[in-house]
């Protein structure tokens, strides 16, 4: 592609708005444009990379035995309402009316319409296992969109559905994404890892995440310092064992604690560890109200409280919500006393705090001297924290450190979820009818894109590994006005195509200074330069990657092209 025909606005300011260098950099070198919040437009190098990491992706599909199709982004109400996501899905699904009042969905994801597509065609066992996948565009009305594509209102998904008359039969297949999912972030150059996960709306147990390893990520990973032992920080269990002191009771005390609301701070005021103090979260968890109690130093983990009661919906009351129930305010909270409609439960490690703080459900004051088994009932003990760094790692071997990081695939067994709220059925073997299996897996293509770039990138520009490149080479003519170089440059442009390699030629009349700034910010694999030695039929060879160069006739270039593109 000749550059002065192409569109490539590149900007040599960094966008105020954006925060991390993915984003900068895909808008300096005119990968992307912004429309709205968390909506872009894929300029012609960008688009060329979501080309070849769906091809990727589409390669390793195949090799793992899935079909492709394409289902509408436009979906029907009824469908959602018939697996229960309609209401529960929450205000990221966004919804539409057509003209005749009927109520649709932009996909967020495409479970309901897959397994009604499959459930109106496949009757037998005798046409299972079946895997679908689609590359598309999803929606999903996120509440804050920042950082560039990685977080966006709009993006490119790969999601692939599988369906199943066993259990082992989802499991091969799930071992087989598995493993593709793997094979196509190699492939795409990124430093991941896979880790255990949550499910969250999408229903189902065994998931594992692929994380890309990221300062900017937005997710937490517990990984064993000892082992290859990795979670999400959602799901890694804590397996603390927690003995209470021999120290005897003291009694119950009520104190005056005045506009002390915190942990930090009702610690500080009373003068004990924040160890000793109970910390008191109140929730609706499909619309009943649960009091969560941990220890002072730790955090609810609200995917284990959702697990742990089997829920849908876990959300913190409301400020009205707790000032009704409990008649005070979240900074008084305490489990002494709570009405009976309020269900009680704790972290293990409550129950080993001896003497300790809480609220007293009364404006401006607390317990102390608390006792989990003489002063409040919990109704259930369970592991309700999030993992910290230096607990045991959850597999027994060394001890846990965190690392951030980018979420691009995620891999579900959803088992009989939809198939039996939606009546996706087969007949067996024996003529009777069973609910489909069925797995779950998807890949964020855009998400992906500006993960390789937030990897791959130096103080010039972006650094792009060559199987995802949208170009090998970037071919530039100094002087395009001096006939040598100009004549040169324009048949190696023929010549090197015709040999299989994607050139994009800066034949723009620009300073030379304009042109090597616009190539490192781009960041082809391999740049090779037409300058004063044209009439010897000598170029310059650059790598992108390492700034090598290289000296080298025309003659010798193919060659040494393949070299260092290899």
């Amino acid at each position: 592609m000749k550059q002065s025909m192409s569109f490539i606005p590149t900007l040599r300011e960094v966008p105020a708005d954006a925060e991390i260098k993915s984003h900068q950099l895909l808008l300096r070198a005119g990968f992307i444009r912004q429309n709205a919040s968390g909506v872009y437009s894929f300029l012609p190098l960008g688009k060329r990379v979501l080309q070849k990491i769906e091809a990727i992706i589409r390669e390793e599909m195949e090799r793992a035995g899935a079909v492709e199709l394409l289902m509408p982004a436009l979906q029907q109400a009824e469908l959602w309402q018939e697996s229960g996501r309609w209401y529960s899905y929450g205000p990221e699904l966004m919804r539409l009316k057509d003209r005749h009042d009927r109520d649709f969905a932009l996909g967020a994801t495409h479970e309901e319409v897959i397994t009604a597509l499959v459930r109106d065609e496949i009757k037998s066992y005798k046409r299972l296992p079946l895997i679908l996948y689609q590359i598309q565009t999803k929606f999903r009305d996120e509440k804050r969109p920042r950082f560039g594509l990685l977080r966006g209102r709009e993006f490119v998904m790969k999601d692939a559905y599988s369906f199943h008359t066993s259990q082992e039969s989802l499991d091969e297949v799930y071992n087989k994404m598995y493993e593709a999912y793997a094979n196509v972030f190699r492939r795409c150059g990124l430093n991941f890892r896979a880790v255990i996960a949550d499910s969250g709306a999408m229903g189902g147990k065994d998931t594992h995440e692929f994380m890309v390893l990221s300062d900017v990520g937005e997710d937490t990973i517990a990984y064993s310092d000892a082992s290859d032992y990795a979670a999400n920080i959602e799901m890694a269990p804590v397996i603390v064992t927690y003995e209470r002191s021999d120290e005897p009771y003291e009694p119950l005390v009520k104190v005056h604690t005045p506009e002390q609301k915190s942990i930090e701070e009702v610690s500080s005021f009373l003068n004990v560890p924040k160890e000793k103090c109970i910390k008191s979260l109140l929730f609706k968890v499909d619309g009943r109200f649960v009091l969560v109690l941990v220890r002072g130093d730790h955090e609810v983990n609200e995917v284990k409280v959702k697990n742990l009661l089997e829920a849908t919906i876990v959300e913190l009351a409301t400020p009205e919500e707790t000032k009704k129930l409990m008649k005070c305010e979240v900074g008084s909270l305490g489990p002494i006393g709570v009405p009976e409609e309020v269900t009680v439960i704790a972290d293990h490690a409550v129950k080993a705090i001896a003497n300790g703080v809480c609220g007293a459900n009364e404006e401006h004051y607390h317990y102390t001297g608390v006792n989990a088994d003489r002063d409040f009932s919990v109704q259930q003990y369970a592991d309700l924290r999030f993992i910290q760094e230096g607990d045991p790692s959850p597999d027994g071997k060394g001890t846990i450190r965190f690392a951030r990081g980018i979420e691009v695939g995620h891999v579900f067994k959803l088992g009989t979820r939809y198939s039996e709220t939606m009546n996706a059925m087969y007949l067996d073997e024996n003529g009777r009818m069973q609910p489909m299996i069925m797995g779950c897996y998807g890949i964020g293509v855009s998400r992906t894109l500006a993960a390789i770039a937030e990897q791959y990138n130096d103080e010039h520009g972006l650094v792009w590994p060559v199987a995802v490149a949208p170009f090998h080479i970037h071919l530039i003519s100094v002087n395009p006005k001096i006939d040598d170089q100009r004549q040169l440059a324009d048949d190696l442009y023929e010549k090197l195509q015709k040999e299989g390699f994607e050139v994009l030629y800066d034949d723009r009349a620009e300073r030379p200074g304009v042109k090597f700034a616009d190539s490192d910010l781009i960041g082809l694999p391999v740049r090779v330069t037409v300058g004063k030695r044209a009439s010897e039929g000598i170029v310059e060879i650059k790598i992108r990657r390492t700034g090598e160069t290289e000296e080298v006739h025309v003659s010798q270039l193919t060659e040494t092209l393949r070299r260092y593109l290899s």
